[in-house]
């Protein structure tokens, strides 16, 4: 290999550790939404909640002048209570959760980020091997693991943002309003920089052309 295109390499696979980092971030934390109810009174204690992949917390916000019918932001002080949720956890309580949103969202978004994780390690080890002398061939099926964890955890993030969707319109819910949070934010630069590092590491490992018409690719003399 080239000292360019191992240049290359090197910077496109710091890009993909970057990703990486994103993508624990984002499995990890429960700030993915946040979720508010409609305020009708001032100076009144409302309860917004976030969550994430694993587990809902709520927190009781005392209002004071609030001139918005929203409750938050979330950052204000105030009670805060989590748990997780009853599918992962069955001998803690989460009713909440029963009510605002579906089972099978929530075990869907996990099991495939479970599955993006599970692509990073393998792709990790590939990188890892292809260190060695003669071993650059193993970046191809690295570069593809790669990309495939981030088609992962895009698809992760869709089934959390119809998740989302659906419990803002459910009438059962108390949840008008909703923003996305910085683990949702960590999860999409994840995805991107996963995917696209991944391609791009694939077309950097890939043997060199033949420069002439009537040169094969094994003709072609080897890099150094």
């Amino acid at each position: 290999m080239s000292q360019t295109k191992a240049l290359k390499v090197r910077v496109t696979l710091f890009c993909i550790l970057v990703g990486i980092v994103l993508a624990m971030v984002a499995v990890v934390t429960d700030h993915w939404a946040v979720l508010s109810p409609h305020v009708e009174h001032h100076n009144a204690t409302c309860e917004a909640a976030h969550f994430g992949l694993w587990r809902i917390c709520t927190k009781r916000i005392v209002l004071s002048n609030n001139k918005d019918k929203s409750c938050g932001p979330i950052t204000l002080p105030g009670e805060k209570n989590c748990s997780y949720f009853r599918h992962f956890n069955p001998g803690e309580s989460s009713e909440i959760f029963e009510v605002t949103t579906q089972k099978e969202y929530s075990i869907s978004a996990a099991a495939i980020a479970i599955f993006s994780l599970g692509f990073v390690i393998m792709g990790t080890i590939c990188a890892l091997l292809s260190f060695r002398k003669k071993r650059d061939y193993l970046l191809r099926p690295a570069s593809m693991f790669y990309a495939f964890a981030g088609l992962c955890i895009f698809v992760s993030v869709e089934v959390m943002r119809q998740s989302v969707k659906r419990m803002i319109d459910s009438e059962d819910t108390v949840w008008i309003e909703y923003y996305y949070s910085w683990s949702f934010a960590c999860a999409c630069a994840a995805f991107v920089l996963l995917f696209l590092c991944g391609l791009a590491l694939l077309l950097f490992s890939l043997p060199r052309m033949p420069q002439n018409p009537w040169e094969s690719c094994m003709d072609a003399e080897p890099e150094h």
